[in-house]
């Protein structure tokens, strides 16, 4: 296979800053940061020849995690259902295979195999037994384990890998994709969740694959009516029920590109504990419906607070368009950690505040351990160090990070590193990206040793 007939694409992992169990709700507004640890996809199409079979394979191989490889064979005859040729079973792959081919619904006696390459950032999963490979432009972790042997650290790692193996189908079916077109990204957005949600067997709130698609961004979730209502028998029902909902149907997402103001920058923590989502998110729905209506003021309370956090940070950002001396002030108080006084970090400070406070309440009354007492310190700690503006527990929190906003010339490792009350906490190589879904340039994936 000749080097021009390979494309490459990456897609970002996320943190959602505010939102936590309000973005399962489609009527509130969260704010979701989009990381600098990319998910890749490198994907070749072998040149159609004439053949009577109405099959192809399709390989996913992740030579990162020893070698991995999920061989597909895909027959139009059973309605495009993939068949893994080694007995491996890997839902997240599976499902994208199948929502794509019958999407697309392509003649295969037309088609060549397909081969994807996948690689993923170091920030993605447990670093512990790795050897660095690098080509001078990529630098990835090589595992001396299988991919479900190694911990994950709570980016969004099946988001990322669902939105990149959708884009490489997509593009193998539709060459003209050009992924920085709002009509693509749509196209990747609505497939991306079908496949995501099927694979987790629930309908969750989305956020994570619109992070991978559309970057940083403030996000109100679809309705999940929209995937429950597929067809749950693949066939002829299935494919013009997935063409409808893709193609003519209205999915309400909001998904609004947003950046951090200049000179803050997003930092996490690995608190290197991991946590249950679902049983969290099950705890706190029990909750909410056993103290409604007292448990919508909550919510309501925490979006309040939520739109503030957002809204400051945009008018930071225009403070800064407008008046640079004043915001560069502002920037060096953080950094002496002078006294707060100017009113916009007031508000982020304060809403960051009243967000945590109501999370707290939930936390004690629900079991469901949002913010617990030890996040508690951490956060506490973290906000009194030189250069850090705010902090919380992303997500659905629990014990596997937290999250702080800091400015771009704190330090923090070094200010933590002889301090016992953060001796568990790694800090992420990570920053905050504007960008989603990216086309990459293929050679620079080659040579990697």
């Amino acid at each position: 296979m000749s080097q021009e007939h390979i494309r490459a694409f990456s897609a970002p992992g996320k943190a959602l800053l505010a939102g936590g169990y309000l973005v399962l709700k489609p009527e509130y507004r969260s704010y979701v940061v989009a990381l600098s640890a990319r998910m890749h996809a490198l994907v070749s199409q072998e040149a159609a020849i004439e053949k009577s079979t109405t099959s192809i394979k399709v390989t996913v191989r992740s030579i990162q995690f020893n070698g991995d490889e999920w061989q597909y064979e895909i027959d139009s005859n059973s309605f495009y259902t993939p068949k893994e040729m080694n007995g491996r079973k890997n839902p997240f792959i599976e499902r994208t295979l199948l929502t794509i081919f019958n999407y697309f619904q392509p003649d295969l006696s037309e088609n060549g195999d397909i081969l994807i390459e996948i690689y993923s950032d170091p920030g993605y999963h447990s670093q512990a037994d790795t050897e660095l490979k690098t080509n001078e432009i990529k630098s990835f972790l090589f595992h001396k384990k299988t991919i479900t042997e190694i911990p994950k650290t709570g980016l969004g790692s099946s988001a990322g890998l669902v939105t990149v193996l959708i884009t490489a189908l997509v593009s193998c079916f539709k060459p003209s994709i050009d992924v920085s077109s709002s009509e693509s990204m749509e196209l990747i957005h609505n497939l991306a969740q079908v496949a995501h949600c099927q694979a987790q067997g629930k309908i969750g709130s989305g956020f994570d694959i619109a992070a991978a698609v559309y970057g940083s961004i403030t996000y109100s979730r679809f309705d999940p009516s929209l995937i429950e209502n597929l067809p749950s028998v693949i066939g002829g029902d299935y494919h013009s029920a997935l063409k409808n909902l893709i193609d003519n149907t209205n999915w309400n997402v909001h998904a609004e590109r947003v950046s951090l103001p200049p000179r803050l920058r997003l930092i996490m923590g690995d608190v290197n504990n991991g946590s249950n989502t679902t049983k969290l998110v099950a705890l706190v729905n029990q909750w909410y419906k056993e103290n409604y209506p007292r448990s919508l003021d909550i919510y309501n309370a925490i979006s309040q607070a939520n739109l503030e956090f957002i809204e400051s940070l945009r008018q930071l950002t225009l403070l800064c368009d407008k008046e640079r001396e004043e915001y560069e002030s502002l920037i060096e108080t953080l950094n002496s950690k002078g006294k707060v006084t100017h009113p916009l970090l007031e508000k982020i400070i304060s809403a960051v505040s009243r967000i945590r406070e109501n999370f707290r309440i939930i936390t004690k009354e629900s079991g469901a351990d949002i913010e617990p007492e030890v996040q508690t310190h951490l956060l506490d700690a973290a906000v009194k160090l030189p250069g850090v503006l705010t902090g919380v527990v992303p997500g659905a929190g629990g014990y596997d990070a937290i999250c702080l906003i800091t400015t771009d010339s704190c330090h923090i490792a070094d200010e933590t590193k002889n301090d016992p009350t953060f001796s568990k906490v790694t800090w992420l190589d990570l920053s905050q990206q504007d960008m989603g879904i990216i086309e990459e340039k293929a050679n620079n994936y080659l040579n990697l040793r």
